[in-house]
């Protein structure tokens, strides 16, 4: 399951990162690493971007960089 997947409300641990190179770099810099709770707080109506709350801060994240963000 990836971040994608979830609703806005719904949360999950981050397990993994499918992506490499700077993005992965860059998505790590957020605070977004294995083992994290991260929420989905709201999707905009196309999808594109999604808002999380990680770490006791809100983000907004690319749906394509959500799709590189397995959680459990």
């Amino acid at each position: 399951m990836t971040l994608r997947d979830l609703k806005p409300g719904q949360a999950g641990t981050v397990v993994s990162l499918a992506s490499a190179g700077t993005v992965k770099r860059r998505i790590m810099d957020m605070g977004i690493t294995p083992g994290v709770e991260i929420r989905v707080i709201k999707v905009a109506p196309l999808g594109d971007p999604v808002e999380v709350n990680v770490r006791g801060y809100e983000l907004s994240l690319r749906k394509e960089e959500a799709r590189q963000i397995e959680i459990r």
